[in-house]
């Protein structure tokens, strides 16, 4: 297998190179997902609504996933894998991004981005009483540290958390709830199969979900209002942080525990201030380094053996 690509083929049990793959292949998802939310707010404060975007994310990465599986080699899935297949899509795209979505049209960015804090707190809790993952000191404390570093990250922000509303916020928090869920009971799943194969059928699935869902309000919706900046803006939320990010993430799923995966998500508040000293709309402080350090000793504690 040395020349495997490891995009689209799970490398051998065993292998160190493994490892790396599964910290590289999270880290791109979470950059990936940390650009997400300053889009997706950009856009829903336009003609844009939360179920045209989430419905162009949904397709347009179907559509691409299609696309790239006719280059690559895929195995026969039974009957009872597609059954499975289809659960995961309700959890991790369906449920998952329809509900951030339509929270984050509710709440703040700043509130969504604490909120999305919780899902190691809740991965790590679901692991240890369905997995029966040890949840050792060490790894709380590694939890706790990447929380800590995220808020000092969020809180700093020139945006004043607590502005959005209730139901917003419930939303958001069950989004976190159900990709800790797919985390969880589908990793068994995901090392079976190919990359690619894998997240072609979960977006085939969730588009068929979404068609009856949508089909009334999209035949309803006066097109002609949207903008061109706002489908660019479309086009990179489907390719990047939903095509790209998913791509992703079954590469790092197969090769780290639901844990480690999970303390990732500290990660998407380090890209957000970055992005921002970089734009020009924030500095850099040393607050802002001491919680990137703090992020980043929390996710190594947590994928210590």
């Amino acid at each position: 297998m040395k020349n495997e690509c490891v995009f689209f083929v799970p490398l051998r049990p065993g292998m160190k190179k493994e490892k790396i793959v599964g910290h590289s292949a999270m880290m791109g998802a979470e950059i990936m997902w940390g650009l997400g939310a300053p889009l997706g707010k950009i856009v829903l404060a336009g003609s844009v609504t939360p179920l045209l975007l989430t419905d162009f994310r949904i397709v347009g990465a179907g559509l691409l996933f299609w696309i790239l599986s006719f280059f690559v080699e895929e195995p026969e899935i039974p009957v009872r894998d597609h059954v499975a297949l289809f659960g995961a899509s309700l959890l991790a795209i369906v449920l998952n991004q329809g509900f951030f979505m339509l929270g984050l049209s509710y709440t703040t960015p700043i509130n969504a981005t604490i909120i999305t804090t919780s899902l190691p707190i809740v991965t790590i809790l679901m692991a240890a009483v369905f997995l029966h993952e040890r949840v050792t000191r060490v790894k709380v404390g590694g939890v706790l540290l990447g929380a800590v570093g995220a808020l000092v990250l969020i809180t700093g922000g020139s945006e004043v958390a607590g502005t959005g509303s209730v139901k917003g916020d419930l939303l958001v928090l069950a989004a976190q709830i159900c990709f800790s869920c797919y985390l969880i009971f589908f990793k068994g799943l995901i090392g079976r199969y190919k990359a690619v194969t894998l997240m072609k059928w979960m977006f085939t699935y969730a588009t068929l979900c979404m068609l009856p869902v949508s089909f009334v309000p999209m035949a309803s919706m006066p097109w002609e209002s949207i903008v061109p900046l706002e489908w660019w803006i479309c086009v990179a939320y489907a390719v990047g942080p939903t095509f790209l990010s998913y791509l992703l993430l079954p590469l790092g799923q197969t090769r780290l525990s639901p844990a480690v995966v999970s303390i990732y998500n500290y990660v998407q508040p380090v890209v957000a201030a970055i992005v921002a000293v970089w734009a020009g709309m924030d500095t850099f402080t040393p607050a802002k380094a001491a919680a990137v350090v703090l992020v980043f000793t929390g996710v190594f504690l947590v994928s210590r053996r």
